[in-house]
């Protein structure tokens, strides 16, 4: 199950539990749209959820940007996922870039994104479907939609609400504007703002933290987390207690309860 997928302008790799799935069209700015990066992030997604090897996926991009979110070229042109008539358009929209936040949201690892520069339009909202963004200090964002006369079309007005409020979130999507990342840490766009070179090295410090839990629990931790958000306190509980039944029947429940005793032992 460990065998990687063939990525066409994505790189993938996996070591001790960590996957890291690098944007690689820095001649586009990592843009989604006029790429196959689409393709690419959906194939991982839904590998990682297949592969028991994996206990934590780490996004970032290639170059200088994180992504420039929709290729402006083909948009000025209508060609590409922006040509045809409404129907022609919408279904692009649905068979194309909206499948990146159906499939992410579907992820049962940890994400971390790893802005590594620029996150603009459905670059930013790509960084917002992460369970945890890291910026480098050259990291950017901008809910840019409206400043070229559409909407977010990839559900960016359902995902950063979520994150950092309506109010905010409306003003940074309303205006446009570009935010720097020490201000992407205090509106809590981001956990934490690093130097450049420490980004990656930060990052999968976090993700090999992460992934030296025992992994079939941390699955059904994300997907608690998941369900947190929809679901009525009594039938979350309930989804908990069983949950917590198939934890408690797990191997990896009782390796990790004899070596917390041997630590308590030694002291």
């Amino acid at each position: 199950m460990n065998t990687l997928p063939q990525l066409t302008d994505a790189l993938l790799t996996l070591e001790e539990r960590v996957a890291v799935l690098t944007l690689n069209r820095h001649d586009l700015r990592n843009a989604l749209t006029g790429s196959h990066l689409i393709d690419d992030i959906v194939t991982t997604a839904e590998w990682v959820n297949r592969c028991e090897d994996v206990s934590v996926l780490v996004i970032t991009g290639a170059g200088s940007s994180f992504s420039a979110g929709g290729n402006i070229r083909d948009m000025a042109e209508r060609g590409g996922d922006f040509a045809g008539d409404v129907a022609e358009c919408s279904e692009r929209y649905r068979q194309g870039i909206q499948r990146i936040p159906l499939a992410l949201q579907a992820v049962e690892v940890p994400i971390i994104a790893a802005v590594n520069g620029p996150a603009i339009g459905a670059g930013f909202d790509l960084a917002n479907m992460a369970d945890i963004r890291i910026a480098s200090d050259k990291a950017k964002f901008g809910e840019t939609f409206l400043n070229l006369g559409i909407i977010p079309g990839d559900g960016g007005a359902w995902l950063m609400q979520r994150l950092i409020g309506y109010q905010r979130a409306f003003e940074l999507t309303m205006t446009g504007r570009i935010v720097e990342a020490a201000e992407a840490r205090e509106l809590g766009i981001v956990m934490e703002v690093v130097p450049a070179e420490d980004l990656m090295p930060q990052a999968l410090k976090l993700a090999s933290r992460m992934a030296s839990q025992p992994p079939k629990a941390t699955r059904l931790t994300k997907r608690l987390m998941k369900m947190a958000q929809r679901m009525e306190l009594k039938d979350f509980l309930d989804i908990c207690a069983c949950f917590q039944g198939m934890c408690h029947n797990e191997p990896e429940h009782l390796e990790a309860v004899n070596r917390m005793m041997e630590q308590m032992g030694r002291k």
